[in-house]
Parts: structure tokens; sequence; C-alpha cells
């Protein structure tokens, strides 16, 4: 049995992957605001300091993979918050309890919106681990009507933390495969004011093409972190795996850089 952390457990990808790899005999702590095994917010110090402590105590030490899944698709600056530093947060603090584990992994829940136009200054900020300048510059962008360019932003700069860390000593090294999803539109709570009506899903297609079978269930993300955290993945490393029905094909068509 291995003993398996997510983030943002209660709803929508977050649950599904709990309630598959609890069907597979793993063990899952789950980290949410509420209903969850750790009941903590991840868009503080202290919240993301007490959820290194509890799940610490919760696994005895060892964990055998995290998922940092955790996320908000507002254009507010709690989402730079939670998308961009609660997930190195989690990845970042509870690394050391990886070390116990005989197959060590780890994901991150990114986005196709990490191919959507983002504000550099933001995700500068981001990289540089600067989250006072960082959450200034969301209000900022906020405040200049550009708030649908913040969760964008956290989701590339998410992507590239974790392609400039995945290959380095800290994981690769260590034996720790480190990659994340990129989701299109999947049906979830978190999407439901974006897909309430019929001229909101056609503009939503129109920016998000997903021409193999549409829109999907929390269950297709999932089911894909589920493998990203097994054993038998032992080579990925620092890639960013877009399962979006055709979304990234249609928007670079043959260019894969």
């Amino acid at each position: 049995m291995r003993t398996v952390v997510v983030t943002g457990s209660a709803s929508g990808i977050g649950k599904a992957l709990r309630e598959l790899l609890t069907t597979q005999g793993d063990r899952v702590i789950g980290v949410d605001l509420h209903d969850a095994d750790v009941t903590v917010d991840l868009t503080t110090d202290d919240g993301r300091a007490a959820m290194v402590a509890q799940v610490g105590d919760l696994s005895g030490g060892t964990v055998d993979a995290v998922v940092a899944n955790a996320g908000l698709a507002l254009g507010i600056p709690a989402t730079v918050a939670v998308n961009y530093f609660g997930a190195l947060a989690t990845l970042e603090g509870l690394r050391p309890l990886l070390a116990g584990s005989a197959a060590p992994r780890a994901a991150a829940t990114c986005s196709m919106a990490s191919l959507m136009q983002s504000d550099p200054e933001l995700v500068e900020a981001m990289l540089a681990g600067d989250e006072p300048r960082a959450l200034a510059r969301a209000q900022a962008v906020a405040d200049a009507g550009l708030a649908t360019m913040i969760y964008s932003s956290t989701k590339a700069a998410l992507a590239r933390w974790l392609r400039r860390n995945a290959p380095t000593p800290a994981w690769a090294g260590a034996g720790i495969p480190l990659n994340a999803i990129a989701p299109g539109v999947v049906v979830t709570p978190m999407t439901a004011d974006l897909l309430a009506t019929e001229q909101q899903r056609t503009a939503m297609a129109s920016v998000v093409p997903m021409p193999l079978n549409g829109y999907m269930g929390p269950e297709a993300p999932a089911e894909l972190l589920a493998w990203l955290i097994s054993p038998v993945n032992t080579h990925l490393c620092g890639q960013v795996v877009f399962i979006d029905g055709g979304s990234d094909v249609v928007i670079r068509g043959d260019a894969t850089w």
C-alpha cells in the first residue's frame, strides 16, 4: 500500500484522484479547506506550515507520492497564492518525506491555460519567489481589467518552475520523477459558473477548442495523475502532459516548442 498526499482533495480532480487511488488500495492523505484529513488554507504561510507538519504526523514521516493539485481559477491575488506558492510549498515542503519511499513520485496540476496570454511581470515575480511582489502585481493586473491573465500566469510560472527543477539533484538526482498534467476544460465545481449557459459554452469552445470528445469529467485527468505517481513511471521527468482534447494541437499546430 502506497501513501499519497493529494491537495485539493475535496472536489474536482483531487476528489476523483482520491477516490481512484483508494479503490486501488492506496492510502490517501487529503488536504483541502474542508472535508479533508488535513484542513488548512494553502494561501497562507501558517496553513502551508501546518500542512507539512500534519502530513508528517499522519504519515509517520514517509509518503510515496505527492500531488499538488489545489487551485483557484479566479482573477484575484489569492489565485497566485495557492496555484503557485501553495503548490511549491506542497512539493518542496513534503519532498523530505519522499526520501523513505522505495518509489517516490511527485506531480502537479497545471493547465492548458499556460499556453494563453500571461503577464510577464507577474510570472517573473513568482519565479523569483517574491510572493508579496507577485500578489501586488496580481492586484494591479486585476485593477487594469486583465484579471483573466492571473490564472494563466500562475500556470505558466508553475510549468516553468517544474521544468527548471525536475532534472536537478533534489528531484531527479534523488530518484523522484516530477511532472505535471495540463488539463483542458474539466467539468467541476470550479468551472461550473463558466459553463452555465450555451453562450458561455460556445465562448469557451472558441478559446479552448477540444475536438476529441469535448469537455471531460475529472476522472480523465485523475487517471493520468495516478499513472504519473505510480511506480511504473520511471523515466518521465519535467514533462507537462496535456490532456486537453486536442487544444494544444489546435492552438500550436505542429510546433512542439
